[in-house]
């Protein structure tokens, strides 16, 4: 059998879609897995050893639609015996049925999508991002893999550290979307936080130099690890994050690589809702500032980019410090 998954999004949605992908491989251990997916999020692919073949449409890009006709070409190449897709608009029914794939599963968008569709799957956002996207597989397999599922090689927990990704991705901060407090609050955790007796590690990719930068130059070097840079992959920034007593993060997707490994979380959140972006478990604690704004949480509820205030944001150094040590 050949299973077809298609979801379009970050980094982050895909570590989230990931349990929807393992529930149906241990209905069917014998099927081949192949994932469509956005270029910018192929990082995925390092982390899991269930997919078999990628295929990649860049949506985001000026030629939406020719990159959405090239895929849909290399699909009818496959032959593909079921889809799963996790769009929710008018279009992807439609999409679907001209993949001529037998079996294709969605969301319900509508009457059309009842049509075209074997099951057209009522959509609810109100839950935990990861359950949302399993919902579209609860007819096809027995199988409820409630968190992401990713294979590294786990390293021992060393006892007291912090490891501090403070970093968000340059093109949510490029559309307008801020979702991290400014970097001089975050030389201030960092600082507080060694002046607690925490072994503070700092790591970040390429789109977290400016903030990083601004750490170093504000936090003597002695006070903290620099691992910025030092991991070449995210399959590498798994494998750090393993060995951490605790994680500090931004809303991003290393927060789902934590909740995927089990690390004690802890996240800063603002615009956006995390009730949907983290489980209920207790492994993972959301700080917040305390704000009155009646649109909060707005990022893509009812916003597309975040306000100029950013009351939200407007959580102290002492605060964060006060509950990664306390909490």
């Amino acid at each position: 059998m050949k299973i077809l998954f298609i979801n379009f999004g970050g980094l982050g949605d895909e570590i989230l879609f990931l349990p929807t992908i393992i529930s149906v491989k241990k209905q069917f251990p014998d099927a081949e897995i192949t994932l469509a997916l956005e270029p910018r999020s192929k990082g995925v692919v390092s982390l899991t050893n269930i997919i078999d073949k990628t295929l990649y449409a860049d949506i985001k890009g000026k030629n939406k639609y020719f990159e959405l006709l090239k895929l849909l070409v290399k699909i009818w190449r496959e032959r593909f015996d079921m889809v799963v897709s996790s769009g929710s608009n008018k279009f992807i029914s439609m999409f679907l049925f001209s993949t001529f794939i037998p079996k294709r599963y969605g969301y319900n968008s509508g009457k059309l999508s009842e049509l075209l569709l074997t099951s057209a799957v009522k959509l609810n956002k109100n839950q935990y991002a990861a359950k949302m996207y399993h919902d579209l597989v609860r007819g096809i397999t027995e199988y409820n893999t409630e968190l992401p599922e990713i294979d590294v090689i786990k390293k021992n927990t060393e006892t007291d550290t912090v490891l501090i990704h403070p970093g968000v991705s340059l093109l949510s901060v490029k559309k307008g979307m801020i979702k991290t407090i400014p970097a001089k609050e975050w030389a201030e955790v960092v600082n507080k936080l060694a002046d607690c007796g925490k072994k503070v590690i700092l790591a970040g990719g390429p789109d977290d130099r400016e903030t990083i930068e601004t750490i170093q130059k504000l936090v003597p070097a002695e006070k903290y690890t620099n691992m910025f840079g030092k991991t070449k992959n995210l399959k590498e920034l798994a494998e750090l994050i393993s060995g951490a007593e605790k994680f500090l993060c931004s809303d991003s997707a290393p927060l789902h690589v934590a909740v995927a490994l089990g690390v004690k979380t802890y996240v800063i959140f603002g615009s956006t809702d995390d009730k949907k972006l983290i489980p209920d478990n207790g492994q993972v604690v959301p700080l917040k500032a305390k704000c009155d704004c009646p649109l909060q949480p707005c990022l893509w509820e009812r916003r597309q980019t975040t306000c100029e205030t950013l009351d939200c944001l407007k959580i102290t150094a002492d605060e964060i410090v006060d509950a990664v040590v306390n909490r």
